[in-house]
């Protein structure tokens, strides 16, 4: 595994979208989200404890793992409409692309496009062969999601909730 040398975090383009490093602003959302029942498929909803400590969490993986999460800021509006990120550590067995949208983005293609440039970033610049992305069983917008960026299950693959699917991107294009 190659030692994270980044100083900076990336700020990434899409035809839509700007996926940007974490502010502190963007803690309502996140927060508000956490604190929701579309959190359960994460293991919440979160108190505001919890619910922070993800958030720096978040943040603090591009200095010690050279990943982390990037908002995902809507550039025709400004708005951010959620998160994606690539998750590692020791809550993690493996690269973990993953994603979480606020209510009112979904619905319209923002987690695809923004998953498919930030793992395209995963294979060009950080040079990760495969990502995993666990889902919980009952989030049906999540697997097809996963199944859509052209990820399979893996069914031997270790887990940090064990209840949870695990989705292999075994091929890392930046057109899937």
């Amino acid at each position: 595994m190659k030692a994270p040398e980044m100083d900076l975090i990336p700020t990434l383009k899409t035809s839509r979208l700007t996926l940007r490093a974490m502010r502190a602003d963007d803690w309502d959302g996140y927060h508000r989200f956490m604190a929701s029942d579309r959190a359960g498929y994460m293991g919440g909803p979160f108190s505001p404890a919890m619910a922070w400590g993800m958030f720096c969490s978040d943040h603090a993986q591009w200095s010690f793992f050279g990943v982390g999460a990037l908002m995902i800021e809507h550039d025709a509006t400004g708005a951010c409409l959620g998160q994606v990120g690539i998750n590692y550590g020791p809550l993690f067995p493996e690269w973990e692309l993953g994603w979480l949208l606020y209510p009112q983005a979904e619905g319209h293609g923002y987690a695809h496009e923004a998953a498919l440039a930030l793992r395209a970033w995963a294979k060009e610049v950080r040079e990760l062969e495969t990502l995993v992305s666990y889902i919980d069983p009952r989030n049906g917008r999540s697997i097809h999601l996963a199944e859509r960026l052209g990820a399979t299950p893996d069914h031997h693959a270790q887990r940090p909730d064990p209840d949870d699917l695990v989705y292999r991107h075994y091929r890392l294009a930046v057109d899937a």
